[in-house]
C-alpha cells in the first residue's frame, strides 16, 4: 500500500535535454535498491520539460528517499543541468492501483 507520494518538475537547460534523459535513466538501478520506493517514474512531459513521480507507503520511506542517492545527485547536479532548481512536492496518495 502506498499512502505519500513526490512529484518532482525538472526543466532542462537549452540544449541538456538528452543529458536530463540520461540523468533519469541512470537513477533507475539507485531507485531499485529502495525497499520503500513502491512505484517510481521518469516523465517527459515536453521537450524540456521532465519530472518523477515515486510513491511510498509511509512518511518514512518518503523521508529515506529525499535523503538517499538520487536526490542527491539530483541536486548535485541541478545547477548544470536545469533552467530552474527542481521543484519538489510532496503529497498524499488517496486511491492506488498496482500491478503485481
Amino acid at each position: 500500500m502506498v499512502t505519500v507520494a513526490l512529484f518532482v518538475r525538472l526543466e532542462a537547460k537549452p540544449g541538456k535535454e538528452a543529458e536530463v534523459e540520461r540523468f533519469l535513466q541512470s537513477a533507475l538501478p539507485i531507485v531499485q535498491e529502495e525497499p520503500a520506493t513502491t512505484a517510481w517514474f521518469a516523465i517527459r512531459m515536453s521537450a524540456t520539460m521532465f519530472g518523477i513521480f515515486d510513491a511510498f507507503p509511509d512518511e518514512a520511506g518518503r523521508q529515506a528517499h529525499l535523503a538517499g542517492r538520487v536526490a542527491a545527485a539530483l541536486m548535485a547536479n541541478a545547477a548544470e543541468l536545469f533552467a530552474h532548481p527542481p521543484t519538489i512536492e510532496q503529497v498524499d496518495v488517496l486511491v492506488v492501483k498496482l500491478l503485481a
